[in-house]
């Protein structure tokens, strides 16, 4: 089962990531000043992962692949990983589009 996993970081910000059934990390955030604005943005991510145009395709400077989604107001709220092909993006973000809806949201100690 998918699930969102937040947690707070050695820097004192909390972050979240969605991993996928198979334990894999589909999407990471940004750094939060507060667990609640964290946990805002797992379900910002949920309102807008079934959107497709929400999703950014990049390639990096390195010629690798990745995605951003952005909310509503254009701001970045989740970071894939680097992908070598853009096929490989592109079933990250399908990835992410079935999954985050159901993900149930964990609290978790790094």
């Amino acid at each position: 089962m998918a699930k969102f996993e937040v947690y707070p970081a050695k820097n004192g910000e909390y972050y979240f990531r969605l991993k996928a059934g198979n334990g894999q990390v589909i999407l990471t955030s940004e750094g939060y000043k507060q667990k609640a604005s964290a946990l805002n943005g797992v379900e910002s991510v949920q309102k807008n992962a079934t959107d497709d145009s929400k999703f950014e395709k990049k390639t990096a400077a390195n010629g690798k692949f990745h995605f951003n989604l952005k909310a509503t107001n254009g701001q970045i709220i989740g970071s894939s990983q680097m992908y070598t092909t853009e096929d490989s993006r592109d079933n990250g973000i399908e990835s992410v589009q079935k999954n985050a809806p159901i993900a149930e949201v964990e609290e978790v100690e790094e």
